[in-house]
């Protein structure tokens, strides 16, 4: 009879606060997070359209509005290798409604920029990693009239700083990983920033720059396409959707292990009960058959992670770039 007592105490207590809330306006906390979305999400991606980030941003934005009946909408805020996003994300209200979709770019950028007005690791909370996908050194079949890694080296050396390669903008993993490549390989090839890998993979296109040494995500569709040409993907095995195209241990570059990966923060503050409402509808959609093979088919791996793994991957690769930044000498153009 005591433990009845104590239940129902607890249902006319609920009952009440419930009431309290729809008397003055107002929703209870554990409501507002059980709840959570209850209107559109703005989803900060710190770069320009048609690159890499926006790549994965769209089609989870097209799975998350379908799954909650709420927009995810995507805010594009490129500039400074992505740290003009940051920056803005960080700053907005810690309530579920504003996150960031970050990329290995803001792991960089602490090297590369001294006086960052946000600090990753402090002023976001690690959510989720959504996608791991290769770099591919991409060329424009007609500026570089080679068919595969070996004559492009040939090519290289015979023409020694006569190609370059654009990238994200100084201080991003585009920039990064040719940086390495010529360290490498021990070429020379003129960096070209732009304010997103969408407008570098538009120049390059175009033919206004030579190569990229770009995420597949956003190159996948044009190396179809036939627009670009793909000679290499990093790591020490061959992509699934690329199976022609080597990766870098088989042309003898054994360290060139350089990744894109994506994730997903908000800003510092937000309670704990609405990360994990997040987390909990992002690892459902990122499970899911729709996303796993528009992944697959932009040559990416599903990322998964709990929170605690992704904040240590953050942590390391933070360090890991500090040590390649330092090595290279790589500036801002």
């Amino acid at each position: 009879m005591k433990d009845m007592r104590i239940q129902r105490r607890e249902v006319l207590l609920g009952a009440a606060a419930t009431g309290l809330g729809l008397a003055t306006g107002t929703v209870p906390a554990w409501a507002q997070a059980s709840a959570w979305p209850t209107k559109p999400v703005n989803l900060v991606v710190p770069f320009p359209a048609g690159g890499g980030t926006d790549a994965f941003a769209r089609p989870l934005a097209a799975q998350f509005s379908k799954a909650t009946g709420k927009t995810l909408v995507i805010d594009n805020r490129g500039g400074a290798g992505g740290t003009v996003g940051a920056s803005f994300a960080s700053k907005a209200a810690p309530d579920g409604y504003t996150l960031f979709m970050g990329a290995v770019h803001h792991a960089i950028a602490p090297s590369m920029y001294p006086k960052l007005d946000y600090d990753l690791e402090k002023d976001f909370i690690p959510l989720f990693l959504l996608a791991n996908v290769p770099r591919v050194v991409v060329v424009n079949p007609k500026n570089v009239p080679v068919n595969n890694f070996q004559q492009f080296m040939d090519y290289v050396k015979r023409n020694p700083a006569k190609l370059n390669y654009g990238s994200a903008g100084a201080g991003t993993s585009h920039h990064l990983a040719g940086e390495l490549f010529k360290q490498q390989t021990g070429t020379f090839i003129t960096h070209i920033p732009y304010r997103g890998a969408g407008p570098a993979l538009q120049d390059l296109i175009g033919g206004q720059v030579d190569m990229m040494f770009d995420g597949l995500g956003s190159s996948a569709s044009h190396i179809k396409g036939g627009r670009i040409k793909a000679l290499m993907v990093s790591g020490p095995k061959r992509n699934a959707a690329f199976p022609d195209v080597p990766c870098a241990a088989e042309v003898g570059l054994p360290d060139y292990t350089v990744t894109t990966w994506y994730g997903l923060w908000a800003p510092k503050g937000t309670p704990a009960d609405v990360q994990a409402r997040i987390v909990d509808e992002v690892r459902k959609l990122g499970s899911a058959d729709e996303l796993k093979t528009i992944w697959a088919n932009n040559g990416a791996e599903y990322g998964g992670m709990t929170q605690q793994q992704f904040a240590g991957m953050v942590s390391s690769e933070v360090k890991r770039w500090a040590a390649v930044v330092k090595a290279s000498g790589a500036k801002l153009d």
